[in-house]
Parts: C-alpha cells; structure tokens; sequence
C-alpha cells in the first residue's frame, strides 16, 4: 500500500511533457518563390508597357494582314494590326490595333489613319514601297481634340503636314470646282502650299477648304488679303483685245489657289492660323469691293427675259450697283396673262452719296449724318419712293452681242407714265420700261396701224381715173404734135428764106464803112444768132415733137 502511494506521489510530483514542432524553412520553395516573382515582374512590366488598343473603321480590308500589317508615322512602326472583323451592318471593316505606349498622348478625334497603297492618279505616284512590303496604315498625330479609341479611317491619302513650318488657313466657297487635295497654292507666280483638305458647313451650304502656306511665305497672307480660283484658263476680251490668264500648267490640269493683296491695299496684320477668306471665282471678282449693306426689289416685266440670268449686273449709268438674283415666271389665274418677276438686290455702299446745295456740297455733322442713313439703307424707302416719282425705271438692255446676256439699267425717263408706290411679298416694286428694241417694234406697229388705216381702195380708183384722162391728154398732144410737124415747119422756113434774100439786098444796097453798115452787121449777127436758134429749136420739136407738153427729156430727170 506504500508502494502505492508512493507512485501516486511521484506520479503527482513529475512535470508535464510539452511536444514542441520544429519548423524549418524548405529549399524546395524557392524556386517557386522566384518564379512568381519573375511571372508578377513580367506581367506588371507588360501591363505598363503595352500600348492602348484602338479600333479604325475602313470600307474595305483590301491589303491588311492581321500580326503583319503595320501602323507607321514617318515610316516609324507605332503599332500594328492585331484583329480585323466586320462590322455590324457589314458595310465596312473594324480594324484592331495595339499602339505603342509613346502614342497614347496622340490619339484624339482630330488623328486621322489611311491605308498606304501604290496608287498612280492625278498625275501623281506614290506607295510605289509597298509593292513589295505589302499595304501598312498612315497615321497623322495630333494632341488636340478629345481623346478617343475608335477612329474611321480616310479612304484617301491626306497631306500630312503635321510639324511643318508654317501655318493652316480655311478658305470658304459655294462649290470645290476643280481642286483636291494637293492642289497648289501660289503667291504671284510662286508655288507657296497646298490644299491639304476640304469639308462642307452644313450650317452655312458651303465648302471648307484647307490649305496650308509654307513658311517664311505664310506672314504674306494678311488679314485683308483676297484669295480666288486660280484654276483652268481665265480668258477676257475687251476693247483691248483678247487675254489669258493662267498660273501655271498644273494649275490648269489639278486645279489651284492664288492669294494677294489688292492693288493701292495696305498691308494688314499677318493672319492667325486657321483664319477663313472667302475664295472668289477668279482674279477679276477678287478685286472687287465687299459690301454688307443690301436692299431687295422686285420688277416686272412683259417682254422676253432671254439672256437676263442670276448674277447679271445691275447698273446705273454704266457702274454696277447691284445684281440680278432670280428670275421667275408667274401666271395670273384671274387675267389669264403672264408675268415676268425680277429680284434683285441693290448695295447703297457702292454709292458714294453726297447732299448739294445751289449746286455745292454741304458739309456738316448732320448732312453727314443723314448721309450715312442714306449708305446704311435706312432712308432708302423714302429715297426709292422720290426716285420712282421723278421717272427712275428699270430697262432690260443688251450686255453682249455675242452671248445674248442682258443687264438691268437703272435711269431716269422724263416721258415714262407715272406709277404707284407699292409692295408686293415684302419687297419694293421698281417700275419698268420696254427695252430699246421693244420700243422700236411698238413704233413700228403704230405706223403700221396708220398705214392699216389709209383709204387704199379709193386712192387707186382715183389714180386709175386720172391715168385715163392722162391718156386722153396724151391723145390730144399727139395730134397737135403732128400738125406742127405738117403745117408750121414749112411756113417758119418760107419765112427764113424770105428773111435771108432781104438781108442780101440790104448788105449789097449799103456801104461797108457806114454807120448804117456797122450798126446792120451787129443786128445781122444777132438776128443770126436768134436764127440759129430758132432752127435748133424746130429741128428739135420735129424730133421731139412731145418736147412742148412734156418738156425736155433732162428736165424729167
């Protein structure tokens, strides 16, 4: 029993074992501790070094490869072609592409991508490289605009002129006519740039046309220089003879751009960049003034408007003031009868107005003052109004004899009927008189109608009457003619013969130095004269025998 106890005792009185794990660290891990490293490095490295991911919409996929195609700027590779899919409608492809980091600043709304092709057009080639490279896509970067991802592709070449020295100007038109992109630019003859671009302003039904002048000839477009179509040949005749104009041979097959100065214009600032001018049609138009101020009226007219086209000029006393801008034909239902509507607009600034007294300028804050109402156009009603009362009219004339165009002429015709002052749709109506040839086929129709009323009929019986008793006269002097020729022509020479043998007697009677003698020559020589022409006279009637009622043949004529 003690030795019971006592083991209970030691068995109370022994520690407690603690089991403690020994941890060390395996060799084994290690490798696989590297390699995540590596894998995560790798990885973190690939993720900061790959560039964004864009997307380029094109019509067509002809020449692109994708893992081959490549993305170049200034033959510099700075992305490629990664996937090409079509789109959803399937008109056209959807390019991928992986840029390079360097380029994300670059992609914004305003970069533009094309496919580079050899192509042979407008006389010019190039992408002759990739005949045998293959087709890669041209990128023109730029930082402004928006940032984006997804682009839609240029199917034609643009001009890059992306770090370039000098500037971008637009230039406005109604149509593009001749031009396209790289059509030249000159400066008084010289080839300073080019047109880089075009689009149409929806909001003001025009062409936006870029171009882009190199330096240092970029500060000669100022402010207030005038730019016009330089296309084609502009030829003009006038009293000077015929002249063609041209820039160049190029310019007539591409189609150009020239610029400058009007002639006596100072120069003014140099133009910012992107500043717009408008873009006249030729070089004449070009140096024509601009004016702000316009009037509308509409005339009327009855006669034939052949000729008479929009843009024709309206002119007072030779000097345009204005121009045609549409001509319309109008049916009356009521009166079942024609009308012709003209409008056109007239521009007060091209008058230079002035306010006469006695014959002399009047000068003055107030006279001056009325005058610039005047050229603004706030007094033209009133003045249009006074003009139409003292017999202002339109008159359609002839403008060229070759081409038919006819003008508008504005002058004042004391003898035309007055008319009312009226409005019709807004717009003043200008009173009108028939042009030159119509005045002479109405004068000519008037003495057509006097002669329609002489009594013809009449006038020929009576002349038929009085040819009868012309006959019966003609008669009569027959008759008389022969007696004259049978019964007085040998009684006048009886009478002659007798009148010479008393001359004979007298002549040997008388001495040849008498008085008597010397006086009787004299009436001899005229008495001979007088015989003389007596027998001249008889041998005449006996010829003519008619001589004594009709008189001489001469005196007819």
């Amino acid at each position: 029993m003690s030795d019971g106890n006592s083991e209970m005792k030691h068995a109370e009185q022994a520690p407690e074992a603690v089991v403690q794990t020994k941890r060390s660290f395996s060799i084994i891990w290690v490798v696989p501790i590297i390699a995540l490293l590596i894998g995560g490095w790798l990885t973190f490295k690939a993720m900061t070094e790959k560039g964004p991911v864009i997307t380029i919409t094109f019509e067509t996929a002809e020449g692109l490869e994708a893992g081959k195609t490549k993305i170049k700027y200034k033959d510099v590779e700075v992305g490629k072609v990664t996937a090409i899919d079509l789109n959803e409608d399937r008109s056209g492809v959807v390019v991928s592409a992986e840029m390079s980091p360097d380029a994300k600043p670059y992609l914004t709304d305003k970069t533009q991508f094309w496919v580079v092709r050899a192509t042979v057009a407008a006389g010019k080639v190039s992408g002759l490289g990739t005949l045998l490279s293959g087709a890669y896509i041209g990128v023109n970067p730029t930082t402004e605009g928006e940032k984006t991802r997804h682009f839609k592709g240029l199917e034609k070449t643009p001009l890059v002129t992306e770090g370039m020295p000098g500037r971008h100007f637009v230039l406005q038109s109604r149509e593009l006519g001749s031009l396209d992109l790289g059509s030249p630019i000159y400066y008084r003859g010289i080839k300073v740039g080019q047109v880089v671009g075009y689009d149409f302003d929806e909001q003001a039904e025009s062409v936006l046309i870029k171009v882009f002048v190199n330096a240092p000839f970029h500060v000669k477009v100022r402010e207030n220089s005038r730019f016009w179509n330089a296309s084609g040949i502009d030829m003009t005749m006038d009293a000077t003879g015929i002249k063609l104009n041209t820039e160049s041979l190029i310019s007539i097959m591409l189609g150009g751009v020239a610029f400058d100065l009007r002639q006596h214009d100072p120069p003014g600032e140099p133009a910012e960049k992107n500043h717009t001018f408008r873009l006249y049609p030729d070089k004449d138009s070009s140096k024509e003034e601009t004016y702000d101020v316009k009037r509308y009226y509409v005339m009327f007219f009855d006669q034939s408007v052949r000729g008479l086209l929009p843009g024709a000029p309206v002119e007072i006393k030779g000097i345009p003031v204005g121009e045609v801008v549409s001509v319309k034909l109008q049916f009356d239902e009521q009166k079942l009868d024609f009308k012709i509507p003209v409008l056109i607009v007239l521009e007060p600034e091209r008058l230079d107005i002035v306010v006469t007294e006695s014959g002399e300028i009047v000068e003055g804050a107030e006279k001056n003052a009325e005058v610039r109402e005047t050229q603004e156009g706030s007094n033209l009603e009133l003045r249009a109004k006074q003009l139409i009362e003292k017999g202002f009219r339109a008159q359609l004339k002839q403008g060229n004899l070759l081409t038919g165009q006819m003008f508008v002429d504005l002058d004042f015709y004391s003898d035309a009927p007055k008319e009312a002052f009226e409005k019709v749709n807004g717009y003043t109506v200008f009173p009108t008189v028939p042009a030159p040839l119509e005045q002479i086929v109405q004068r000519v129709e008037n003495i057509l109608g006097k002669v329609e009323k002489i009594p013809f009929g009449k006038i020929g019986q009576e002349l038929q009457a009085t040819i009868t008793e012309l006959n019966a006269t003609l008669k009569e002097v027959k008759n008389i003619s022969g007696k004259v020729n049978e019964e007085t022509i040998p009684k006048v020479n009886a009478s002659l013969d007798q009148l010479q043998d008393t001359l004979r007697g007298i002549e040997s009677t008388l001495g040849p130095d008498s008085a008597l003698n010397y006086n009787t020559r004299q009436v001899t020589s005229e008495l001979a004269l007088a015989i003389r022409s007596i027998r001249s006279l008889l041998e005449y009637l006996e010829r003519d025998p008619q001589a004594l009622i009709l008189g001489k043949e001469g005196d007819k004529k």
